[in-house]
C-alpha cells in the first residue's frame, strides 16, 4: 500500500481525471468522491483497472459519502460544475457542493489531521476593477446575477477555509485561472473547448463579444501546481493562472481556426454579466510554491485540438 492516499472529490471531471492520473503516476493511492453529474466515465476508464484507485459514485453534499476514509494523507475538493453552461444549469447543486460539500470535506481534514487544499475560481474576482488581480483584491461580484450561485459559491468556500484554518485545520485555497486541455469534451460549454469543436467539425466558432480577455493556463502547468499546494502548508489564496497567456476571446478564436486549419470565427452579440478582462498575478505562487506556468497557448491549444479531434472522429464513425 502506498504511503500516500489523497481523496480527489469530482475526481472524474476535466482537471479532477488529470490530476488522478498525475498522482497515480506519482505513486499514490487514489480515491475518487464523484456524483457524476458534470464528471464522465470516459474520462477516468483508462484508471478503472489500476488497485490504487477507488471511484465512490457518491455527493460531496452527502457525509455519508466519506465513511471509512481514514487513511488519507491529502484532500484535494475540485467538485463542483464548473463551467459556465452546468452551474447556471444546476445552480442549486452548485451552491450546495460549495457550501455544505466544502464543509463536510473540512470536517473530514479536520478529523483525519489530513492536508486538503480547496479550489476556489478566478471567478470570486468578478469584473475586476483592478488588473491583473493579485490575492488581496475583494473583487466586483454581483450577488444576485446570472452567474452568482458559482460565484458566490466559490467566496462561502473560501470563508469555510479559512474559519477551518483558523480553528487548526491544515487547509489551503487555489484560484484557478482559465484552465484548458486535454479531457474538454466538446459540449462542456467552456470557451475553449466549444471553440475547438466548432473548427474541428468546420462550423463556426460565435464570439460573443469579443473584446473581454481571459488568461488561459494548460492542464499540466495547472496540476504541478495543485501538486506544490498539496505539499506545502501554504494556506493562500494562492493564484495559479498564465498571465503570459492573456487574449481576447475574439484572438482566441482566430488562434484556434489556424491551428486547426478549419471553421471560421463570426461576432455575435455579448453575454449579460460578462467580465471584461482578467489576468492572474502569480508572484505569490512563485515565491511560496516555486511555480509559474510555462506552456504556451499555442502548444496547448494545439494538444487539445489534437485530442478532440480523436474524440471528433470517433462520433463521426459512429453517426
Amino acid at each position: 500500500m502506498s504511503t500516500h492516499h489523497t481523496l480527489v472529490t469530482g475526481g472524474a471531471g476535466f482537471i479532477g481525471s488529470h490530476l488522478c492520473r498525475y498522482l497515480l503516476n506519482i505513486g499514490h493511492d487514489v480515491t475518487v468522491v464523484d456524483n457524476m453529474s458534470t464528471g464522465r466515465e470516459d474520462n477516468i476508464a483508462d484508471l478503472a483497472d489500476n488497485p490504487r484507485f477507488t471511484l465512490r459514485a457518491a455527493d460531496v453534499s452527502l457525509p455519508g459519502s466519506f465513511v471509512e476514509l481514514d487513511t488519507l494523507t491529502h484532500i484535494v475538493h475540485l467538485a463542483c460544475p464548473a463551467s459556465p453552461k452546468a452551474n447556471t444549469r444546476m445552480p442549486l447543486d452548485t451552491i450546495r457542493a460549495c457550501s455544505v460539500g466544502t464543509l463536510n470535506v473540512l470536517d473530514l481534514a479536520a478529523r483525519t489531521g489530513t492536508r486538503v487544499v480547496c479550489a476556489s475560481s478566478s471567478e470570486i474576482y468578478g469584473d475586476p476593477l483592478e488588473h491583473p488581480q493579485n490575492e488581496t483584491y475583494r473583487g466586483n461580484c454581483d450577488p444576485v446575477g446570472a452567474f452568482s450561485a458559482y460565484t458566490e459559491g466559490k467566496r462561502v468556500l473560501e470563508a469555510a477555509a479559512a474559519a477551518h484554518v483558523r480553528e487548526g485545520t491544515n487547509a489551503g485555497i487555489i484560484r484557478p485561472f482559465n484552465i484548458y486541455g486535454p479531457n474538454m469534451w466538446p459540449e462542456d460549454g467552456r470557451v475553449v473547448s466549444s471553440f475547438c469543436a466548432s473548427a474541428l467539425r468546420g462550423a463556426t466558432l460565435e464570439i460573443a463579444g469579443g473584446e473581454q480577455t481571459r488568461s488561459f493556463c494548460y492542464i499540466g502547468d495547472f496540476i504541478e501546481g495543485v501538486v506544490r499546494m498539496m505539499d506545502s502548508d501554504a494556506f493562500g489564496p494562492v493564484n495559479l493562472g498564465n498571465p503570459a497567456c492573456e487574449v481576447s476571446i475574439a484572438e482566441l478564436a482566430q488562434l484556434v481556426v489556424r491551428i486547426a486549419g478549419t471553421g471560421r470565427a463570426q461576432i455575435v452579440p455579448g453575454r449579460s454579466g460578462e467580465t471584461h478582462r482578467r489576468q492572474p498575478d502569480t508572484d505569490l505562487a512563485a515565491r511560496v510554491l516555486s511555480w509559474s506556468a510555462i506552456t504556451s497557448l499555442d502548444t496547448g491549444i494545439e494538444r487539445t485540438l489534437d485530442w478532440m479531434s480523436q474524440v471528433i472522429h470517433a462520433e463521426s464513425s459512429v453517426r
